[in-house]
């Protein structure tokens, strides 16, 4: 499979955290406050570069990670820090690794120190801007050309692309662990015992959504932090529907991208659904994960759009034998212009390695370690996810129905993945929120939910503060099969308006 990659230019990096920008003195970044000092670590201690230690970790040394305590907590890194103080080829070599929930808060004073960690999980929703410490990383090329502890070289044990989403202009500067697939998720043994089939297409939602109401159950619910996982469903639908004429009007921010007939049909059968009562209301004035808890836990609900990281998540508070599963996230129906199994999957969890470190020699080790396959498939058996080292899961998903489903939904994508980035790229999800929120709350039409995302994306837009990135014209897997000439237009309810949909058309 083939991971999805945006080309960027140097000057117009991604803006990342804007909160990091605005503690920061205008016009400065944290490479331009951080006090010089040689670059790949050549203020701290080498030692010799043998088999066993490629990057040349000096004796008796210490290194320092500081890893984003999310979903998948830390405990996975200090895994891996054990494996490699028990490598025989590194003398005296000790690790530390410690949890953070706010990246950029907690880290900044280091990058403008000098000082920063050896290792960093530069993730979460307060993770660093790139733009304001590319100058500072290492280039982790080398890490992909080393062997694992297997002795097999580390790039041809990774799923294709590993390097796309980490790479910023000509700099390879962040590995991204852990692999993301998007989907819809739900009970296997209450389906079973329904006789009810997961849907394939947004046409299947209205029978399923009455069948759920005649056993008193809903469709979908959703809770306040979480409600533009609604979004994430609808957009990674349309273009599951449409391809690139759905996804590029919308990473580029263009003029009437909300108004794309596939997009307004999608809205709309969301928007019936929601005025059959087949979705909860409430959700506005409930937490996320207690929410979550009332699909998986108590069983409210039929269906859940999220990431994979939803059983890991949810492990403490899911019935017993709820035999979680997934479907890809599905098109609106079954005239779908992109090949068959196509669907959003992501690596995350980027992992740097400052080059102003004590020891980045020592951060690279705890890398290379981490991508071991011993480490890998520790962490897929924990975490219930795939990491970026293929081959690691068996048939049976470490006993986990979920991991299967992730399997068996990148094997039926091949390379027929995408992702998309606007939304996290310019910090959008924090005034998207209280819409989606009013929006399944039934508060809120198609046209009115449409007018407001439009207004935010145009605000972005129409920002001369903001640079714009240069979103790529095409994805691996984007586009009609081949041989198959592309549909006149995107579907449209019978007897509804076709939206003007402006530039983006």
């Amino acid at each position: 499979m083939a991971l999805t990659e945006t080309s960027i230019s140097r000057r117009n990096l991604l803006r990342g955290a804007t909160a990091t920008a605005l503690l920061l003195p205008f016009g400065m970044s944290l490479a331009s406050c951080a006090a010089p000092s040689g670059g790949g670590g050549d203020a701290g201690p080498a030692g010799e570069s043998t088999a066993e230690n490629p990057f040349g970790v000096a004796a008796d040394t210490k290194v320092d990670a500081v890893v984003f305590d999310g979903g998948y907590g830390i405990d996975y890194v200090e895994n891996a820090a054990k494996i490699m103080e028990g490598n025989k080829g590194l003398d005296g070599v000790t690790i530390a690794v410690a949890a953070a929930t706010k990246i950029a808060q907690e880290l900044q004073p280091r990058f403008v120190g000098g000082n920063p960690p050896d290792l960093v999980d530069n993730s979460g929703a307060n993770s660093i801007g790139w733009n304001t410490i590319l100058e500072q990383l290492e280039d982790l090329s080398d890490v992909l050309e080393a062997e694992n502890l297997e002795g097999e070289k580390i790039s041809d044990t990774l799923f294709e692309g590993v390097k796309a989403p980490g790479t910023f202009g000509d700099k390879f500067a962040a590995i991204n662990y852990v692999f993301t697939t998007y989907g819809l998720w739900y009970s296997g043994s209450l389906f079973e015992e329904n006789g009810w089939e997961p849907p394939t297409t947004w046409q299947d939602l209205k029978a399923l959504g009455e069948s759920a109401k005649e056993k008193g159950k809903y469709l979908f619910l959703w809770g306040k932090e979480a409600a533009t996982y609604y979004q994430t469903f609808v957009v990674d639908s349309a273009i599951i529907q449409s391809g690139d004429e759905v996804r590029l009007p919308l990473e580029n921010l263009e003029e009437g991208c909300w108004s794309h007939p596939t997009l307004q049909s999608i809205l709309t059968s969301l928007h019936e659904l929601i005025e059959a009562g087949y979705v909860k209301p409430g959700g506005g004035g409930t937490q996320f994960t207690q929410a979550q808890a009332q699909w998986s836990l108590d069983q409210e609900a039929l269906l859940y759009p999220s990431g994979s990281w939803i059983e890991n998540e949810m492990k403490d508070t899911t019935a017993e034998n709820f035999q979680m599963k997934g479907v890809r996230e599905m098109p609106y129906d079954d005239q779908a212009t992109t090949p068959a199994g196509y669907m959003r999957a992501e690596a995350g969890e980027p992992f740097i390695v400052p080059s102003n470190s004590k020891n980045p020699a020592g951060g690279k080790e705890l890398l290379r370690t981490m991508l071991s396959k011993e480490a890998a498939s520790a962490f897929s058996k924990e975490k219930l996810a795939p990491t970026v080292v293929k081959d690691i899961v068996p048939e049976d998903g470490f006993g986990s129905t979920a991991l299967v489903s992730q399997v068996e939904m990148i094997d039926a994508a091949g390379s027929g993945m995408f992702t998309i980035k606007s939304f996290n790229l310019y910090g959008m999800n924090s005034d998207q929120l209280p819409i989606w929120n009013s929006f399944l709350d039934g508060k809120m039409s198609v046209d009115e939910i449409t007018s407001q995302l439009q207004a935010l994306t145009d605000k972005i837009r129409d920002d001369s503060s903001i640079d714009m990135i240069e979103i790529p014209g095409r994805q691996h897997g984007v586009g009609p099969r081949q041989g198959t000439p592309p549909r006149s237009g995107p579907p449209r309810r019978a007897g509804a308006p076709r939206p003007d949909w402006g530039a983006a058309g």
